[in-house]
């Protein structure tokens, strides 16, 4: 296993525009990644949103948008606490270690390859870096799920 990088593929049965729109519209990022999203995306920007998931709730999801080509490349980079538990005050994510999402498109027979990418763990503290690999690494296996549930739902 490797543990600096996170790698998820998915065959959607959706045409690359469609799956574009799915990850790079704020709105419809929200729907199947459980966010609700301030602003639109912008690279250069910080895109800050209220996490809806269950249990989660409580706490403040922020990336920097790193890359939007149309209908092949989004990326950004989030930062990474140690730990999510309930403290009544926002996670301080100014010094946070960060790592890079990538979601590459492809087409191909019938839809679009999806493939996911997070790299930069070996930016986390040793001591806890394992538990924010295997924590990404089961909610990147759900959160494909949720984009082709979302995308075959919603043509």
């Amino acid at each position: 296993m490797q543990s600096d990088k996170i790698e998820k593929r998915i065959e959607l049965n959706a045409p690359v525009s469609r799956v574009w729109r799915a990850l790079t519209d704020h709105c419809e990022f929200g729907q199947w990644f459980k966010v609700k999203l301030d602003s639109p995306f912008v690279p250069g920007q910080v895109s800050r949103g209220q996490i809806t998931y269950p249990g989660y709730e409580h706490i403040t999801w922020e990336v920097r948008i790193e890359k939007m080509e149309p209908e092949r490349h989004f990326s950004f980079y989030w930062p990474h606490v140690q730990s999510f538990e309930k403290t009544g005050k926002p996670a301080d994510y100014s010094n946070a270690p960060r790592t890079l999402v990538e979601f590459r498109l492809e087409p191909i027979q019938g839809g679009t390859l999806l493939v996911l990418t997070e790299s930069g763990f070996d930016s986390i503290p040793a001591d806890w870096r394992p538990e924010a690999f295997r924590r990404n690494d089961g909610g990147w296996t759900e959160q494909m799920k949720n984009i082709e549930s979302h995308v075959t739902q919603n043509p």
